[in-house]
């Protein structure tokens, strides 16, 4: 197997499942460690900052720095300060992207917006989407933290942030661009950031639709692991293969 200077890991299904490891993943990032790669860890989730998701990893006795975690709320809010520098932003969001917007300096308002930005946000209301479709059509640029219509919940399926971008995009006419998986803008930000080439990286992953595409979409390797939602026999009638893809990440040879 390849040797990588980039493991990029998604967390739910991959490194562990709500409250639980995931069996091997753990003792997985500690060989990385004993080798001197520190992972970084890629999550959709826009709702949790840095320190909320490095605090859960070590429940798991994960320990990691809160730069290793790239959330698509830390990549949001690092593309604006990449591509529109020193512009101003309506956020639709919670901690995690208020957070991640603060990090990077960006000022943030309630009219005359250059960039509205869309993430998870329990305390969404009418106005709030009001407010996003008028600064749109002002001409602000639209983005979105993730496509996801859909998340588990303790009462079951509740609307995810793409069901409510959905809702802007519909009534503005306006396509965002998503930053979450599947799109490889969060692996784009590791890479600028760190300075690896894609033949350093590797994308590894349990849901072929978002993690393993955008590992292919960015055009690194990537890894499918069989412990979460793709189950192996779906992922080997796919078009497109994973580089690899193994049962768990035990059967990994660092």
């Amino acid at each position: 197997m390849k040797n990588y200077k980039a493991y990029c890991l998604d967390l739910d299904g991959t490194v562990y499942r709500g409250k639980e490891a995931v069996p091997d993943a753990p003792g997985f990032v500690a060989r990385l460690q004993a080798k001197g790669i520190e992972p970084f860890f890629v999550t959709n989730n826009a709702s949790k900052t840095q320190a909320q998701l490095n605090a859960k990893l070590g429940t798991f006795g994960i320990v990691t720095e809160n730069k290793q975690i790239m959330s698509s709320a830390i990549a949001a809010a690092k593309y604006i300060s990449r591509w529109y520098p020193n512009k101003s932003v309506y956020m639709i969001g919670s901690d995690g992207l208020k957070d991640a917007l603060w990090q990077e300096g960006i000022e943030q308002v309630e009219e005359n917006a250059d960039v509205v930005v869309m993430g998870i946000d329990p305390d969404i209301n009418y106005e709030k989407l009001a407010v996003a479709c008028l600064e749109i059509r002002k001409g602000a640029v639209f983005l979105s933290t993730n496509r996801d219509l859909a998340f588990p919940s303790e009462r079951g399926l509740v609307p995810g942030n793409g069901a409510f971008t959905t809702l802007v995009a519909a009534s503005t006419g306006v396509e965002p661009v998503y930053i979450g998986k599947p799109e490889g803008h969060m692996l784009d930000a590791i890479l600028y950031e760190h300075g690896f080439e894609k033949e350093e990286m590797v994308m590894v992953g349990d849901n072929y639709e978002t993690d393993i595409l955008a590992g292919i979409h960015f055009g690194i390797d990537t890894v499918h692991v069989n412990t979460g939602v793709t189950p192996m026999e779906e992922v080997l009638e796919k078009d497109v293969q994973p580089t690899y893809a193994l049962e768990n990440l035990a059967l990994w040879e660092v």
